[in-house]
C-alpha cells in the first residue's frame, strides 16, 4: 500500500529521508524449502513537514505481518521486568482501584495482562496473533483474537465493556488506520481512564542512529508533538509521559479524554520543547541521520570483511526483527556471519529473512565464537551480564550503533 498522505495529519508534503531497499517481512523466517520463494518489499521512510510525522512509505497488509507473529514477550527478561516497573507505577500513579479492568491491545503471550493481575486489576487482551493467542490461553488469559480499530471498539461497546485503562505497548506504530485505532479508544474512555501508549522514541532513533527500528511493522515512529495533534483530533489530552531505556529509548504516554479528571504534567511541554531543540522539526535533521547511517554501514562492513579476512569467527546474538533490516541493508550473510543464536522456538531451526543465516538455539553452542554481532543491541546491558564468562575468556561482542563498537574485557577487568 503506497501512503499518499501523512497517516496522521492527511497532508500531502511527505518527504523521504531514508531508502532502505527492498527488504522481506522481517518477522518470516523461512524454512530450507522456502528460501528461494520470500517476497521483498519497498521499505523506504519519510517524514511529513507539516506535523513531522515519521512513517513508511510502503507497507503490506497488517494481516500478512501480525496473524502468525513470532515475538514472544514472556521469553524477554528485560521486557519482563520492565512491564512488571511499568505496571505498578501507572497503578499508583493514578489509584486505579482493584477490580478495575485492564485491556491490553497487542497483548501477545499474556506478559502484561499478568502483571496487572498482580497490581489487582482484571484482564482481557486483544490481538490478532494465532501463536502468542494460545500461549496467554495456557495461562488461563482471554485474548479476543481480532485487531484494535473502531469497529472492535464497538463490539466491546455493545458488550458493555468499561475498562479504567487501556495499554498500547510496541504496537502503536503497528497500525493501518491509526485514526480508526484512536477513535476506538476514544469511544471507550470514561473521566477517569487512562489509556497508556508505549512507543520506541523517534528522538532516540535519530540521537542513537538507530535505523533498524524501521521494518515493515513500524508503520509510523512516534514522537509527543504529532501525537498531541492527533490526539487532540479525537477529543483527548495527554496527561503525562515517563522515559524508560528499554528498546534503545522509549516514552510511556499517559492519555485521557479532553475532560478527564486527571490534569496534564508540566512534562509534556518540556518534551515537546526538547524535541524541537534537537532539530526534529526540521528536514535537515533526518538527512543528517541518513548519513550517519550510511557510514555505519560501511563501517560495519568493514569490521566483518577484516575479521573474516584474519580467520575470526562471527554469530549474531539474537535473530529480532531490527536485526533483519540490518543484515538485509547491509548485505550481511552467512559468508560473514556464520550462524545467529535464539532462545525463540519459533525461530530455531528456521533461517534470517533474506539473509538466510541458520538459526540455531542458544544452548546448542559447542564452541563460542570469537565474536557476537549483537543484533538484540538494545539489550546489551542485560547480554554483557548473561556472557560474562565469554567476555571473560576473551569473547568479544561487536554492537552496531550509535557508532560501531567492539567490547572486550581486559584480564584485570576479568
Amino acid at each position: 500500500m503506497k501512503n499518499k498522505q501523512c497517516m496522521n495529519c492527511r497532508s500531502t508534503r511527505l518527504k523521504r529521508f531514508i531508502d532502505l531497499g527492498d527488504q522481506p517481512n522481517g518477522n518470516y523466517f523461512p524454512s530450507a524449502d522456502e528460501l528461494d520463494s520470500e517476497p521483498n518489499y519497498p521499505c523506504a521512510m519519510a517524514v511529513c513537514e507539516d506535523c513531522w510525522q515519521v512513517q513508511i512509505e510502503e507497507f503490506p497488509s497488517v494481516e500478512s505481518m501480525f496473524t502468525n507473529h513470532p515475538y514472544v514477550t514472556g521469553i524477554n527478561i528485560p521486557v519482563v521486568e520492565h512491564f512488571e516497573q511499568m505496571a505498578a507505577r501507572t497503578v499508583k500513579k493514578f489509584a486505579i482501584p482493584k477490580n478495575s479492568l485492564a485491556i491490553d491491545i497487542g497483548a501477545n503471550d499474556g506478559t502484561l495482562m499478568q502483571c496487572f493481575q498482580k497490581n489487582g486489576l482484571r484482564v482481557m487482551g486483544v490481538d490478532p496473533g494465532k501463536k502468542t493467542g494460545r500461549l496467554a490461553a495456557e495461562k488461563g488469559l482471554h485474548v479476543f483474537e481480532a485487531f484494535w480499530n473502531d469497529e472492535t471498539a464497538k463490539l466491546l461497546q455493545q458488550l458493555n465493556v468499561r475498562p479504567k485503562l487501556i495499554s498500547a505497548t510496541a504496537v502503536f506504530y503497528h497500525i493501518e488506520d491509526i485514526h480508526s485505532f484512536v477513535k476506538g479508544i476514544s469511544r471507550m474512555l470514561e473521566k477517569d481512564t487512562i489509556f497508556l501508549v508505549q512507543c520506541v522514541y523517534m528522538k532516540d532513533v535519530l540521537e542513537h542512529v538507530q535505523f533498524d527500528h524501521f521494518y515493515h511493522e513500524h508503520t509510523m515512529m512516534h514522537s509527543l508533538r504529532p501525537l498531541k495533534r492527533l490526539f487532540s483530533e479525537h477529543g483527548m489530552r495527554m496527561i503525562d509521559v515517563d522515559f524508560y531505556p528499554i528498546h534503545g529509548g522509549s516514552f510511556v504516554l499517559y492519555v485521557g479524554r479532553e475532560d478527564s479528571v486527571y490534569p496534564s504534567s508540566d512534562k509534556i511541554a518540556a518534551a515537546i520543547e526538547a524535541e524541537e531543540a534537537a532539530g526534529m522539526y526540521q528536514y535537515d535533521t533526518y538527512e543528517a541521520f541518513a548519513r550517519r547511517v550510511e557510514h555505519n554501514k560501511n563501517e560495519l562492513l568493514k569490521l566483518l570483511k577484516r575479521l573474516k579476512a584474519e580467520g575470526k569467527s562471527v554469530y549474531a546474538l539474537g535473530a529480532p526483527l531490527k536485526g533483519s533490516t540490518l543484515l538485509n541493508y547491509c548485505g550481511i550473510g552467512p559468508d560473514l556471519v556464520a550462524c545467529a543464536t535464539e532462545v525463540n522456538r519459533f525461530k530455531i531451526g528456521k533461517y534470517t529473512p533474506g539473509t538466510h543465516i541458520p538459526i540455531i538455539y542458544e544452548e546448542a553452542v559447542e564452541e563460542e565464537p570469537d565474536y557476537y554481532l549483537v543484533l538484540s543491541w538494545n539489550f546489551i546491558e542485560f547480554f554483557e551480564k548473561k556472557y560474562a564468562s565469554f567476555l571473560n575468556a576473551g569473547g568479544k561482542m561487536i554492537v552496531p550503533h550509535p557508532e560501531v563498537r567492539v567490547i572486550e574485557r581486559s584480564p584485570m577487568q576479568a
